[in-house]
């Protein structure tokens, strides 16, 4: 297996020409409710990226977060042995959201097929972001989505 996957080529969308950005982070567990916590921690960070960086969301940003977030927070759960953390990222071009869990296994993304059962998740998330990348790091594994806003 590759020790890293990517969804787009790296050189498709622009560096960050600023090193200052808006982040945020927790751990969690597992423990009943944490999806919901996760989107929550999303939906609060957006508002200040928002409210703070004067960043202009499409249509349907929010949305698509929220749901990459689910999928991405899912796949911790299912397939690592111990806590994971979300790490939001952003400033006013862009948003990174990243998991990092302690599974080395990294995810399969298969062709879409309406007819499989399960294994849609990573399939989501590639359709939602504008790249997706996941790499295997020292406690397990990094997957992260970006998002490019509206400038």
């Amino acid at each position: 297996m590759n020790e890293q996957a990517t969804s787009r080529p790296d050189d498709s969308l622009p560096e960050p020409t600023s090193t200052e950005v808006l982040l945020t982070a927790e751990v969690f567990d597992g423990e009943p409710g944490c999806i919901a916590q996760a989107r929550a921690l999303a939906d609060r960070f957006l508002a200040r990226l928002v409210a703070e960086w004067l960043a202009v969301l499409r249509e349907h940003t929010r949305s698509d977060l929220m749901l990459a977030v689910s999928e991405l927070i899912t796949n911790a759960d299912r397939y690592s042995h111990g806590p994971y953390l979300l790490e939001l990222e952003g400033d006013a071009r862009r948003i990174s959201v990243t998991v990092y869990d302690s599974s080395t296994a990294l995810p399969v993304l298969y062709s879409p097929d309406p007819a499989r059962l399960g294994g849609h998740g990573m399939e989501i998330v590639v359709a939602l972001c504008d790249r997706l990348t996941a790499e295997r790091v020292p406690v397990g594994k990094r997957i992260r989505a970006e998002f490019m806003l509206s400038t």
